[in-house]
């Protein structure tokens, strides 16, 4: 299965009077837009941060959302990644595309490994999100039942944790752009109801959502904002 990611878009340009925030021009700064708990910003961030690339983050209150981030990206959803040439970055995997694209000392974005990860990231973003979302919040799903939708979930669990049955990590024996896109999904899931995940048969799956849990990069992106 191959398809395109719903964040896959084209580079945007604000041609206009770019927004400031806290006196800074978008200009001379890198302006990333966030929430410190979407899965979306997360992985975002764990790439900025992994290619040690310089950003003032904001961190949004989604029920008031600034206008300069809605000026900048009518969508009004994080992360936003304002370029210093007024390019604007929508969406979380365009943001990780470009800053690996700009460091990647690890090699995290290979080249024999895309292929096969994009397909594992378009089923995180179209299948298993929505899921997620009913098995989180069951109150607003059809079915009204959280084990219903946690079982439809074990389709791509059973898939990550045999990939893992392979390889330390999803694709291979580093850690791949794949890994830090689905991660924060996962970690999402998991905390729903820990104790079931945590007795489920995904050991592998669960060692691989340890590693990260308790990683540096992970530990360091989850900061408060001053």
């Amino acid at each position: 299965m191959t398809g395109k990611l719903p964040e896959q878009t084209a580079l945007q340009t604000v041609n206009d009077e770019l927004p400031r925030i806290n006196g800074l021009n978008s200009m001379d700064y890198r302006i990333l837009y966030t929430f410190r708990r979407c899965p979306y910003a997360i992985r975002a961030r764990m790439a900025l941060a992994y290619s040690k690339i310089d950003v003032h983050q904001h961190e949004v209150d989604l029920k008031n959302k600034p206008p300069e981030l809605l000026k900048a990206s009518a969508k009004g959803t994080v992360p936003v990644l304002l370029l210093e040439d007024g390019r604007v970055l929508e969406q979380s995997m365009d943001i990780i595309i470009w800053a690996l694209t700009q460091s990647d000392p690890d090699g995290w974005l290979s080249t024999e490994l895309k292929e096969q990860g994009d397909d594992l990231i378009y089923y995180n973003d179209i299948k298993f999100k929505p899921l997620l979302d009913n098995y989180k919040y069951p109150k607003n799903s059809e079915k009204n039942d959280p084990a219903y939708y946690r079982d439809k979930a074990r389709i791509y669990l059973n898939q990550l944790n045999s990939l893992l049955k392979s390889n330390r990590y999803l694709l291979t024996d580093h850690i791949s752009f794949a890994d830090v896109a689905i991660f924060p999904f996962i970690r999402q899931f998991y905390m729903v109801d820990t104790q079931w995940f945590e007795q489920s048969e995904y050991k592998y799956l669960q060692t691989w959502l340890s590693s990260f849990l308790n990683s540096e990069l992970f530990i360091k992106v989850m900061k408060k904002i001053p």
